[in-house]
């Protein structure tokens, strides 16, 4: 009998620990266009800063389920601050996209001006498991040599290829591919 009242404590012990065992969290980042091996030195652009939605500022991935519903999901999180990772990729994206190899995101620009400014305000930045994300930013390109600002509104809506965290990122990515896109539109035009 002395032996069970030493077993069963331990067992019990061993039942709460691993009651209490959580999953491994897993961290995500955006990508953005490999590095062309040709880049020229094209113009300078600073990217940011960026301003985000409180709702999507923190490190959980902020996850739709419902009409009204969103859920923090604490085990799927972004590897950096989400401002500071959209900043790097639509800088490498734009890097790739003007072939200039003097883009860089605002908290890293080595340059005290550059020959433009991009300012970034994500108005919504929405991700639904196994369907879609939707970004809607707008933009401002501002010229160092004080010409007139060009301003656009990206709204971008893009399939996830597959559930689960790895297709909604990579979408997020390829949203953000386009916004670049309509940036550096702006920046090349006359």
């Amino acid at each position: 009998m002395p032996r069970l009242t030493t077993v069963a404590p331990a067992l019990l012990l061993w039942a709460i620990v691993a009651a209490c065992a959580s999953p491994a969290s897993r961290f995500y980042t955006l990508s953005g266009a490999a590095s062309s091996p040709a880049m020229a030195p094209g113009p300078s652009v600073v990217v940011g800063p960026v301003s985000l939605p409180a709702l999507v500022d923190r490190p959980q991935i902020v996850v739709h389920s419902g009409e009204n519903e969103v859920r923090l999901d604490e085990f799927n999180r972004w590897a950096s601050p989400l401002h500071d990772n959209i900043a790097s990729v639509i800088a490498s994206n734009l890097a790739h996209q003007l072939a200039s190899a003097r883009v860089w995101p605002y908290a890293q620009a080595p340059l005290p001006s550059a020959d433009y400014r991009v300012l970034i305000d994500v108005q919504r930045f929405e991700s639904t498991l196994g369907q879609e994300v939707l970004v809607d930013i707008l933009w401002t390109v501002r010229p160092a040599s004080g010409g007139t600002p060009k301003t656009g509104r990206s709204l971008v809506r893009e399939p996830t290829a597959g559930a689960g965290f790895d297709p909604l990122v990579a979408a997020h990515s390829r949203a953000l591919a386009r916004v670049s896109a309509d940036i550096a539109a702006a920046i090349r035009a006359p």
